[in-house]
């Protein structure tokens, strides 16, 4: 690993308790942008919200109010990750700089328990230009192009998160809610309950985070959480998370962040064409029907990954073929359904789905039989009938929400290829 894309030193995160956030699923961590710089951001941040305004502003269709989004967005949000990157310039380049900071890196690494982690997801949350009221309680997956619950929450307790994600508010907030330990189990009856009668209302035992501009809180993906109110107090929060599985490549505001804020960019995008390589050397093996190959691979992208966490990687691999299959077979996208359709056009990288471009990697005689490889876990996914389960991002559908497939495994899989 380059000098680059090494965390910090974890003394810098002495105070972070591994062990309770591992146990409750999140954890508020003072002071993760360094104080002396909070002023400087936030101005960073207003230059990119005037900017982003202006675009959508430009953007707005026919029937919208001047400011377009900015003016029907219950929650508008900037993405430097996307299209707003390439407005970033040295005036600004402190709202980038933010993540490659020392204290928030050594507490994510710390949190992750590796080393490689980069910084994916480059967000900002504004508050609306009027109140819009609370949002849905809900767990940030959508099983039906990822994973159901159950193999994230087996991953989790056997190997540790490979993602976690950050809110870290630029002043004072006490807009989301947890529940805690919901990471690694599902909802009970009276959840399921609460959450159909009004998934918009505080559940018991939930607990409410403040923060201070500055703080951040950390949490862990499957999380069961609740954005509050989304009201027009002012909100600048800063959202996003780091995984080892983070999708960097050119990003264009590298040249204006200080020198050593960009070598930690550019370790990052070393580290993401790594994890390309390696993503497209367990479809190969897949390919080439060779299990032996393929659960090398598996340890390559996942070091010390046991049993599930090797099936949860199965299983974005299972995703990421059928989402090869239909960009090199766009007539198939009618076939599936519309969420699993979109999500083969854009990138989702801590699930190994690195884009359309990662398609152009095989032909489609070998899409086809990539898809042949992996179809029968996806079946075993999809189930023979429609279901639906609170709290999650998705309709009703016919793919597990929550349980993997039972006595089927990865060995399972591999077996049939020979």
């Amino acid at each position: 690993m380059s000098a680059g894309s090494r965390a910090p030193e974890n003394g810098i995160a002495a105070d972070v308790d591994r062990e309770r956030f591992l146990r409750d699923g999140y954890l508020v961590v003072p002071e993760v942008i360094d104080p002396a710089r909070l002023a400087e951001v936030r101005r960073a941040y207003e230059t990119l919200v005037e900017r982003q305004r202006a675009v959508w502003a430009a953007q707005r269709g026919p029937g919208d109010p001047p400011g377009g989004a900015w003016e029907t967005a219950r929650q508008p949000r900037l993405h430097l990750s996307r299209e707003l990157g390439a407005q970033v310039d040295a005036s600004c380049a402190a709202a980038v700089e933010v993540w490659a900071g020392d204290r928030l890196r050594a507490v994510a690494g710390r949190m992750l328990g590796v080393e490689d982690a980069g910084a994916t997801e480059l967000m900002m949350m504004c508050s609306p230009v009027r109140d819009r009221g609370p949002a849905n309680w809900h767990r940030d997956i959508h099983p039906i192009d990822t994973a159901p619950l159950r193999g994230y929450v087996d991953d989790i307790v056997e190997n540790g998160p490979a993602y976690i994600q950050w809110n870290i508010p630029l002043y004072d907030d006490d807009v989301l809610w947890v529940m805690p330990g919901t990471h690694v189990r599902a909802n009970t009856d009276r959840e399921n309950r609460l959450l159909l009668e009004d998934d918009r209302r505080p559940l018991p035992g939930a607990v409410q985070t403040h923060l201070r501009g500055g703080d951040g809180v950390a949490y862990i993906t499957p999380i069961l959480h609740w954005g509050s109110n989304y009201s027009a107090k002012l909100r600048r929060t800063v959202h996003g998370g780091f995984s080892p599985f983070a999708l960097r490549e050119a990003d264009p505001f590298v040249p204006y962040l200080q020198p050593a804020a960009q070598e930690i960019f550019r370790g990052w995008q070393r580290a993401c064409a790594v994890k390309k390589d390696r993503t497209e050397a367990a479809l190969r093996a897949a390919l080439a029907g060779d299990d032996a190959a393929y659960d090398r691979a598996l340890a390559a992208l996942r070091p010390g990954a046991a049993e599930k966490g090797k099936m949860l990687l199965t299983v974005f691999l299972t995703k990421a073929a059928l989402f090869i299959r239909l960009r090199k077979r766009p007539g198939l996208r009618s076939t599936v359904p519309e969420r699993v359709a979109r999500s083969s056009d854009a990138p989702h990288p801590i699930t190994l789905n690195w884009g359309p471009q990662f398609a152009e990697r095989f032909t489609a005689q070998e899409a086809d039989l990539l898809w042949r490889r992996f179809a029968p876990l996806e079946r075993r996914l999809n189930g023979d009938r429609e279901g639906f389960m609170p709290g999650f991002q998705a309709e009703r559908m016919r793919h597990s929400f929550v349980e993997m497939p039972a006595g089927f495994g990865v060995a399972e899989l591999t077996a049939a290829w020979s």
